[in-house]
């Protein structure tokens, strides 16, 4: 489970930063069109959305009397699902700004790093207590790392598309 886990955070963001990189600057804080984020709001969304896992796993946890990994699939279904449009809560909504290429890209290494540290060093089956995602319940340490992940992915497609567009421009 702890060797598929970190080679999929592993797979992601090399993904993420791969498209990351295929932006200039300005493109990165080009809107694409009316309503959409720019490149640089999405991946500090991304940063904002994956932030602070080690201390919410480090938190109050519980032993889990379910499968560990049960809200996965259903995490897949909705985040996976690019026909469904979604609104950001408000504390991971990005800040409206020009974004700096370098500084995003050292947050998400960082993110990384974190993600890999904390599947090696926390007992993944554990259900983390201080914090739930709005309709699902409480997850467990894995779900939370597969959450971020899957929300990576997501947005992930989100900056192809808008690659796609302000190349276009």
């Amino acid at each position: 489970m702890k060797e598929e886990l970190q080679k999929n955070i592993v797979e992601t963001f090399k993904k993420l930063n791969a498209i990351l990189s295929e932006f200039s600057e300005s493109e990165l804080n080009t809107v694409p069109y009316k309503g959409s984020w720019t490149g640089g709001q999405t991946a500090q969304h991304i940063i904002l959305a994956c932030s602070g896992y080690p201390d919410l796993f480090a938190g109050k946890t519980e032993k889990t009397t379910r499968k560990p990994d049960e809200k996965v699939k259903e995490i897949e279904a909705l985040f996976l699902n690019f026909n469904t449009k979604m609104d950001s809560p408000d504390f991971i909504k990005p800040e409206i700004k020009d974004y700096n290429k370098n500084s995003l890209t050292l947050s998400l290494l960082t993110i990384e790093s974190e993600l890999l540290t904390a599947s090696e060093n926390f007992d993944l089956t554990l259900t983390c207590l201080d914090f739930e995602v709005p309709g699902f319940g409480k997850f467990t340490i894995l779900e939370w790392v597969n959450f971020g992940l899957v929300h990576a992915q997501r947005h992930t497609k989100q900056l192809h598309d808008i690659f796609n567009y302000v190349t276009k421009l």
